[in-house]
This record gives C-alpha cells, structure tokens and sequence, in this order.
C-alpha cells in the first residue's frame, strides 16, 4: 500500500482490532498456549510468553497512534520536541513490555559517557527489536535525539509509519536503481544535525545471518577479494555497506561518531527463531557503546577499510561476550 491515506488507516485498524482480538480472548488464549507449550516440554512457556508481548505491542502501537492524532487535534502535529517525547515514552514502555512479559533484560555500557552531539551511530543489526533497542538507548541512556535511516518496509508498522514521517527520518528504498537519489535522501536527513542529535543507521542493511553472511561475503569477493579476505572470518555480523554511513559522514564533517554493537538479540531475526530462544534461556542482552572523535575516522575509500576493520572488531567482541555469558560471567566484556 503505497498511499498513506489508505495504509495508515487500514494498518491502524487492524492493529487496534488485534489488540481487542487479544485481549477479549485473553483467558482462551492463555489456557491454550500454556498447554501447547507443556505438550511440547518447553516449560519456560515460550509461547504464551510471546502472544503476552504481541497484546502489549499492540495496545501500544494503539496508544502511539492516539497520542499522536492528539496532537494533530491540539495543534501540536508538526511538533518535533512532542513527537520526541513520545518515541522515548513508545520505546521505554516497549522495553519495559519485553521485560515483564519475556524477561528481558538489558545491561548498557559506554552510553552514560557519550557526549553533545552532533553524533552519528553506526549499528549492528542481528534482530528484529533493534530499532526499539538503540532508540532506547539513544534517547534514554545518552540523552540524544535519534533520526534513523530506516526500510521503507517499516511503513507497514502504523504508529512507526505515522511517528517516523513526523520526525527527521528517512525511508529507503533498497530495491531503488536510483542510488544516488536514495544517498541524498540520507544526506539531507542530516541537515541540521544538532547538539542534541544522533543520527542512526544500520550499515550492515539487513538483520544479520548465516546465509546473509555468507552470500555478501561472496559478493564482495566477486568485486573485491582483498576485502572479502579481510570479512571471511565474521561469525556474528555480516559485511557492512559503507556508502550510507559514508554519506551521513559527508552530510555532517563535525560528528563524532558512536559505534553500538550488542549481544543476546542473536537469532532473533524472524519469529519462529524468536520462540526457539525463549524455550532455551532468559533474554539476556548486553548493549555496548563507543563515542570515537571524528578527527580519529578517515574519508573516502580510508574509511571502508575503517568500517570493515571496526565490524571485524565487533565481530569478535561479541564473540567474547557470548562466550563470557556461556561460561555464567555476568557484566559486559570490553572491547
């Protein structure tokens, strides 16, 4: 659905309906994932822990959508100091969801030390809660306005699709032939970056994979042996794209720039594996944060081989960390 006049009201229907949906059939609901999940051994009740979060995402999304058709109705719709209040509220209550209904928790480390911006975030991508997870963070931990380059998919999520277009983000289109028109939609979210701004983007532009990994890797050393040499050993992340984190670069020369990486959210990119983890161990996800100077960050084609060196660096941190978290060590591994 390309228009929103026709997406925005159907999607925000849809989601108020599967909130009612959810709600109203609460007590069936409850009894019957319970006992599928007992039939199946998985005593950690992955299931009814799932459909749990899926109510409270919904009534969420719902409540996002109201709020901001309240402000269109008090004359506070192009406000962007009320639209940033309410993505911070949006995704406290969407963490705090995920803690009460699937236990989560979250450990954040290097956020409290991050300081003005203006600030570009270069992100890891391996689930689907990272746009919730590093908003969070942003906002709430490094008190900093998040703009996002987003899919253009994520229209799909009304209150994101409403939320998002009200704010200084941009939707890609990674299926466009016209790059450079898609680049400068990158860089003119950027304008106007200020000291309590953080841009965000995902340079790896896909939740990572084993078969994501794999096939990028094999693309790149089609185009660029020497470089795929230096990726073929990730294990946690896949290649990252260097030309929209080049391009918010090129848009704002004074940022510093914040690199995220995380674990525990690994096999969380699609809903059955979503289901697999809960069975298997409480969520448990570290969230660590470095602010490197601008003048440490090279141009052109000096910073691929940067981005690509600090993805490797990651890799391996994240490596540690799980390893450390295997072996029952609490806190977050550094570097």
């Amino acid at each position: 659905m390309k228009s929103a006049w026709i997406r925005r009201p159907v999607m925000g229907l849809a989601v108020l309906l599967m909130a009612v949906v959810l709600t109203v059939a609460s007590p069936l609901w409850l009894v019957v994932t319970v006992l599928v999940d007992a039939v199946r051994g998985r005593w950690r009740l992955p299931l009814a822990r799932f459909v749990a979060f899926g109510t409270f995402w919904a009534w969420l999304e719902t409540s996002g959508i109201a709020i901001a058709l309240f402000f269109v109705v008090t004359g506070r719709g192009r406000s962007v100091k009320a639209h940033y209040k309410l993505q911070k509220w949006w995704t406290r209550s969407m963490v705090q969801a995920l803690g009460f209904t699937v236990g989560l928790k979250i450990t954040v480390e290097g956020a409290q030390g991050i300081g003005n911006g203006p600030v570009i975030a270069l992100c890891r991508h391996a689930s689907l809660a990272d746009s919730i997870m590093s908003a969070w963070v942003v906002a709430t931990h490094c008190n900093l306005n998040p703009r996002y380059v987003l899919k253009k998919e994520l229209k799909m999520d009304p209150c994101l699709d409403i939320l998002g277009h009200r704010l200084p983000n941009y939707f890609v289109d990674r299926g466009s032939l016209n790059i450079s028109a898609e680049l400068q939609g990158i860089e003119q979210m950027a304008t106007g970056l200020g000291v309590k701004d953080c841009a965000v983007i995902f340079p790896e532009g896909s939740r990572a994979s084993a078969k994501k990994r794999d096939r990028a890797i094999e693309r790149l050393r089609e185009r660029s042996p020497q470089r795929a040499e230096v990726l073929s050993g990730l294990q946690y992340l896949i290649p990252p794209k260097p030309a929209g984190a080049s391009a918010l670069l090129s848009a704002v020369p004074e940022a510093n720039v914040l690199v995220m990486w995380h674990s525990g959210f690994d096999g969380l990119d699609t809903f059955s594996g979503i289901l697999s983890h809960l069975g298997r161990a409480k969520a448990k996800v570290h969230v660590h944060v470095e602010e490197i100077s601008r003048a440490l960050i090279p141009s052109g084609e000096a910073f691929v081989s940067w981005l690509e060196a600090k993805w490797v660096e990651m890799d391996n941190a994240v490596r540690r960390q799980l390893d450390s978290d295997a072996n029952g060590n609490r806190g977050v591994v550094h570097g």
